[in-house]
């Protein structure tokens, strides 16, 4: 019986940790691998047409099921693709593990062919990046990337030589028992007496939500009720936070809408819950500040604070809500709600007035139309740019359906490779990549990906011939726009020709039509919109430093357009103020 090679226990340590896809492209120093993961059946190896692609997939395959995935690159050119899709899954703090394969041992430091230090390129954007030099090395180093990815959920690279790969492994391999979850993390209870004594002594307390709220919506409610607190939310809290929620009133940020940033910044106490909102602009400096957080190097971060909290939401607000009093006065609470919907009810116009008649169509119908038609457990990706704007206002969360974007680290083209990576957690969900063209064509080849592996996405691709939002900065910082016009051709006519179903809308009145055509469609399909790209109404306050590279924001309300079904939202929740 043949010897088990450094490979084939590099692909058993991966199946033990749970993992069951490896996205990349083949190529020389990985071939090993592959060859292992060719004969095990409990792993799959996913063929993509690039690097960044494979990266993006696993990223968004970590935030669906919230367990480690896995993408590999070849030697030098191979495995620097995957950088940026690593860079977004690390600081989206998704579990990946890449496998960056390198160049034979003995040739490390001589400026050898297709010669990098993965070791070195990764460690940015990694909690852990090591170099496997021996086969005796392999097990622990693995393993130890695994603790890093899983433990403090971010991106573990390792980079194995194909030689060291090929090699037979260790008699003795020392091997371990694998963490694959993160535990539940409680603040002390000095901690927790020291912010329940702070709500108390506060006459209004708003309470701002993020990504970090994700299984808590229940604990969020309650606690809001208790102290009548409104309830207000970054874009990665939205899909968390926002439904079922008789407190919100909206979103902060540049593109926020409604009355989050009044309710920051006209309350005694501001409570930031797992949010890491990158836009310090837009909170207060002159209010009272406590922020939870599981990551305690995010603590304090973005704005000063009064008080730092360690701990889950959820596990957070178990322990404090029984501890604070209950407020009665619920004028605060009351006061933001009627500002919410008054805000609300001003924009929507915008999208409402002579929207079906439109030529180019306006994006915002488009949003809606989607969000209407979609499955209520669907999952959207959401590209880069004017796309993340029709996701923000017109996406209605349900706590089944999910949005994943490059929310962070904000680059383009991850809508479609991310929605294959979530598309290959579950055949029978419903994925939409709400693609730019722009974005769209960076990676388009990985369309073919949908095709050969027959994965139900549905692209529905807002064509409008630009890069809208990059246009929005330069007018914003009174340049005339250069660069930002994209000649595009037919893209469904590209989709038939792959194989896949196409159809291009050109009239209003034909959009509903085919994205039920494309819903019910039972493999891969594109819906090319020809969209307005003049659709963004600018008010007249605004400087350059609110949207420059999409991060220094100094208003309020920086984009006008309507909001779709928050507006109804919005009304209903005015019905539970106690009329007086």
């Amino acid at each position: 019986m043949a010897k088990q090679t450094v490979a084939e226990q590099f692909v058993d340590i991966l199946v033990r940790a749970g993992v069951q896809r490896l996205y990349g492209v083949v190529g020389d120093s990985l071939n090993p691998v592959v060859d292992a993961i060719r004969r095990t059946p409990e792993l799959d190896w996913i063929q993509v047409r690039h690097e960044e692609t494979a990266a993006f997939a696993a990223g968004a395959e970590a935030q669906i099921t919230g367990k480690l995935a896995a993408c590999a690159g070849s030697c030098g050119p191979g495995n620097l693709h995957l950088i940026n899709g690593l860079f977004d899954a690390h600081r989206s703090m998704a579990p990946v593990l890449a496998l960056a394969s390198q160049i034979p041992s003995s040739e490390i430091g001589t400026g050898y062919f297709q010669e990098t230090h993965p070791d070195r390129l990764f460690a940015e954007c990694s909690h852990y990046s090591e170099l496997i030099s021996s086969r005796q090395q392999m097990p622990r180093v693995l393993q130890t990337a695994i603790q890093h990815a899983v433990g403090q959920s971010g991106v573990s690279v390792v980079s194995l030589p194909g030689d060291i790969a090929a090699e037979a492994a260790p008699d003795r391999a020392v091997e371990h028992a694998l963490v694959t979850s993160r535990p539940s993390v409680r603040p002390g209870d000095a901690e927790i007496d020291r912010l329940a004594e702070m709500i108390d002594a506060a006459g209004k307390v708003t309470l701002f939500c993020g990504s970090g709220t994700a299984g808590a919506h229940a604990e969020v409610m309650e606690f809001a009720e208790r102290i009548k607190s409104p309830v207000g939310h970054a874009l990665r809290g939205k899909e968390w936070i926002q439904y079922d929620n008789p407190y919100d009133v909206g979103m902060s940020g540049l593109l926020g809408y409604g009355a989050a940033y009044e309710a920051t910044h006209e309350c005694d106490l501001l409570i930031l819950l797992g949010t890491d909102f990158p836009y310090n602009a837009f909170l207060p400096d002159d209010v009272k500040i406590v922020q939870v957080d599981v990551r305690p190097e995010h603590l304090g971060r973005r704005s000063k604070l009064d008080l730092a909290v360690w701990g889950d939401v959820r596990e957070t607000l178990r322990c404090l809500t029984p501890k604070v009093q209950i407020k009665s006065r619920r004028t605060f609470l009351d006061r933001m709600l009627k500002k919410h919907a008054d805000a609300l009810e001003g924009v929507v116009s915008a999208y409402t007035r002579k929207v079906e008649k439109h030529l180019p169509i306006h994006p915002e119908y488009v949003a809606s139309v989607l969000d209407e038609e979609a499955a209520d457990d669907a999952v959207f990706t959401v590209d880069t740019g004017m796309c993340n704007v029709w996701a923000a206002r017109y996406l209605s969360p349900n706590g089944r359906r999910r949005v994943i974007g490059s929310f962070t680290h904000g680059s383009m083209a991850n809508a479609l490779p991310q929605a294959i990576g979530a598309q290959f957690v579950d055949r029978k969900r419903q994925v939409v990549s709400m693609s730019g063209d722009g974005g769209f064509t960076m990676l388009m080849g990985d369309f073919l990906t949908l095709v050969q592996y027959d994965l139900p996405v549905k692209v529905v691709l807002f064509n409008n011939s630009s890069l809208g939002m990059v246009e929005l900065e330069m007018l914003v910082a009174g340049l005339p726009s250069y660069g930002t016009t994209n000649h595009n051709p037919d893209f469904a006519a590209l989709a038939r020709a792959a194989g896949a179903h196409g159809v291009r809308v050109e009239k209003p009145k034909q959009l509903r039509g085919a994205l039920r055509d494309a819903f019910a469609h039972k493999g891969p399909a594109l819906v090319d919109i020809v969209t307005d790209p003049n659709a963004l109404s600018i008010p007249p306050k605004i400087s350059a430093e609110m949207v420059s590279g999409f991060a220094l924001s100094a208003g309020k309300i920086v984009l006008d357009g309507g909001v779709g079904r928050m507006l109804q939202m919005a009304r209903s929740n005015l019905r539970n103020i106690p009329r007086r």
